[in-house]
């Protein structure tokens, strides 16, 4: 006889997301009001509210300022004998063409492909768990694990400015501002975080019964 997993709520159980305390609330489990961690103080629920929605909002948001961020300059250059306007793709084939072609190589994934794929991976996060997808779990989990993990890389380009900015305003050569682009990248990268910071995980699970129920003996 197949015994089937109980999940915390079942039990009547609650995870606090700040410290990890997992603790029985003294009222019931599906009560509007909010309850607090007893270590933290952070208010307890079952599930993140408004998690689908408010990370569809911040998906949306940051896939419309994705064209922008990559067609717009990131880059204002300006010296005494000429001026230019790079954008983020401009800036890699400069660097292939100088050839730099790790870091070209490094400035393309970690400023045009990464973004896409964070909205891309996201997306179907968000469309499985509305659908209430019931395969593959643990590969959508990790993925979002993933996530969390590459997020921080997304911020190069923005960083590549700042130091370019620095040793050229040192040297009093030329004149570097950064570009409508970078403030639109800027909210991509930033967008893209609150997007998979809303979402909830444990979403992934939540039709565990469904499954579960099929292959009942």
């Amino acid at each position: 006889m197949n015994r089937r997993e109980l999940t915390a709520t079942e039990l009547g159980l609650l995870g606090c997301h700040c410290c990890g305390l997992v603790s029985r609330p003294t009222l019931a489990i599906d009560d509007v009001r909010a309850h607090r961690c007893p270590r933290c103080g952070t208010h307890l629920h079952a599930r993140k509210p408004h998690s689908i929605g408010r990370a569809w909002a911040c998906w949306i948001a940051a896939a419309i300022l994705y064209l922008p961020a990559n067609l717009l300059p990131i880059m204002n250059t300006s010296s005494l004998f000429d001026s230019q306007r790079d954008t983020i793709m401009s800036g890699v084939i400069f660097l292939w063409h100088e050839g730099d072609w790790p870091l070209a190589a490094l400035v393309f994934f970690a400023s045009i492909m990464v973004p896409m794929l964070k909205l891309i991976a996201i997306a179907y996060l968000l469309v499985t768990v509305q659908i209430g997808k019931i395969n593959r779990r643990h590969q959508r989990a990790r993925l979002y694990r993933l996530l969390e993990f590459v997020g921080r890389w997304s911020m190069l380009d923005i960083y590549v400015v700042t130091i370019l900015v620095a040793l050229v305003h040192l040297q009093s050569l030329a004149l570097i501002e950064a570009g409508p682009g970078a403030l639109a990248f800027g909210a991509v990268v930033v967008l893209t975080m609150l997007s998979a910071m809303s979402f909830d995980p444990r979403l992934i699970w939540d039709h565990r019964k469904e499954k579960d129920v099929r292959h009942a003996p």
